[in-house]
């Protein structure tokens, strides 16, 4: 999805909120690398809609407290993966 930046921006900050997806998801979905996601959405986005920012924000917040649980949860079901063999 390339082209006009603003609406990139504004259509990842829509993807996240509706789907409360990760920065990773969202690059998957868009077919995007995590750092565009990540640049579009903390620098671009509030630099022309302050409010969608402060939504999508939120999101972001959750998704960092979140990811320490979300990696531990993949390592222990990699373990069991490998002990089931």
């Amino acid at each position: 999805m390339k082209g006009n930046l603003e609406e990139r921006a504004e259509a990842l900050a829509l993807y996240m909120i509706e789907n409360r997806a990760t920065v990773r998801a969202a690059a998957k979905h868009f077919g995007i690398s995590k750092s565009t996601v990540h640049k579009d959405l903390s620098q671009r986005l509030p630099a022309f809609n302050r409010p969608l920012y402060l939504q999508v924000k939120e999101i972001l917040a959750l998704n960092k407290a979140e990811r320490h649980i979300r990696g531990g949860i993949a390592t222990k079901e990699k373990y069991e993966r490998l002990h089931r063999r």
